[in-house]
């Protein structure tokens, strides 16, 4: 029997990362709070059932996963910890007694940089990565670029207005960063 798990969350505007250098990516609980969307690459274990772990699943345009006996799940704006919860909820009673179920993030989807980088273009994403991080693997700044008009438009944002950023601004996955010319 297959059966469709189909949760999905919306960007809530707590959600999209500040654009000050200072804000640490994760709260205070150390939990993550990234959250997975179209592009991303994940790894599902189950502790002792290797029929029901299932490696390196790139996530769909729509944001879910084909997952064994419970189909298609929808995992768009959930956390690792969501998952988790939602697949040990699904394996519970029905196929396991007590799994132990864990999801690790293999690859994030890219980031984008653009304007004056020496080679511009989408970049796969780092955690802890900043403007200057992001910067230095496009090949560096060129000569004629500000550091002072730098605009980030981030991924979650529905409107896609750009944002003043910082050097030390942190970058999201499938965030596009913008470093403007200097004239001056």
């Amino acid at each position: 029997m297959v059966w469709v798990l189909s949760v999905s969350l919306a960007y809530a505007q707590s959600d999209v990362p500040s654009l000050s250098g200072n804000d640490r990516a994760a709260p205070a609980t150390g939990l993550s709070t990234y959250r997975l969307a179209a592009g991303d690459v994940i790894t599902i274990r189950v502790l002792g059932e290797d029929d029901l772990s299932k490696e390196k699943i790139r996530l769909t345009d729509a944001g879910s996963v084909s997952y064994p006996a419970l189909g298609e799940v929808k995992v768009l704006g959930l956390t690792t910890g969501d998952l988790e919860r939602i697949v040990t909820s699904g394996l519970k009673g029905r196929y396991l007694v007590n799994p132990k179920v864990s999801v690790q993030i293999e690859e994030y989807r890219p980031f984008y940089i653009n304007g004056m980088v020496d080679k511009p273009g989408g970049y796969p994403y780092q955690p802890g990565l900043t403007v200057r991080k992001a910067a230095s693997l496009a090949g560096g700044f060129k000569e004629r670029a500000s550091v002072n008009k730098i605009s980030i438009i981030r991924d979650g944002d529905a409107s896609q207005r750009s944002q003043k950023a910082e050097l030390n601004t942190f970058v999201m996955p499938g965030d596009i960063v913008t470093v403007d010319e200097s004239f001056f």
